[in-house]
């Protein structure tokens, strides 16, 4: 079983934990950690996305964050941000190389393969400029389909627009964006 520390609304460890299941069909507040993977082509910025598998018990199908993922009890956001791009994308970085964009306050309530999903989540957002080939990343095949860099601005209006299947925050997404500039 997975276990994650329960927070307080500014994302501290209350010192109780629960059981992923039950924080997702409770309601109860957690942590994730998110890194958005950039590159620069020409005068572009590109995004690199997952596509969840169809077997995710939330939001299967759909793009998303680069690499993201829950933060198991006692352990923190960085940590898991890098324990999760070694798993799901292969990457192994330097902690230094993750940009802190904040935290991000997000909740869904949904239903899929049948069942009610409660995410009620506090995140730390983190940029992490990586110029990688999709050929050199190794996918956890149990989480992500593909993988596959989108052209920033475009990517954005899509999500506005519902025009990819997605699960992705444009307020998110935003917070990434004074990053940008050089």
């Amino acid at each position: 079983m997975e276990y994650f520390d329960i927070v307080d609304e500014q994302g501290n460890p209350t010192g109780q934990t629960v059981e992923r299941k039950q924080a997702h069909r409770n309601n109860i507040l957690h942590r994730t950690a998110h890194v958005w993977i950039v590159r620069r082509r020409g005068n572009s910025i590109q995004i690199l996305l997952q596509k969840r598998c169809m077997e995710k018990d939330s939001f299967p199908g759909c793009y998303d964050i680069s690499s993201a993922g829950h933060i198991p009890a006692g352990v923190d956001y960085i940590p898991s941000a890098l324990r999760e791009l070694r798993e799901e994308l292969g990457l192994t970085i330097e902690p230094k190389q993750l940009i802190d964009c904040g935290l991000h306050r997000h909740h869904a309530d949904e239903v899929f393969h049948g069942e009610r999903f409660l995410d009620n989540q506090i995140s730390k957002v983190f940029l992490l400029w990586l110029d990688v080939d999709e050929a050199d990343i190794t996918v956890q095949k149990e989480e992500i389909d593909s993988v596959k860099w989108f052209d920033y601005a475009e990517c954005k209006q899509d999500v506005i627009d519902g025009t990819i299947p997605n699960c992705i925050d444009v307020a998110e997404l935003e917070m990434l964006e004074p990053h940008f500039i050089e």
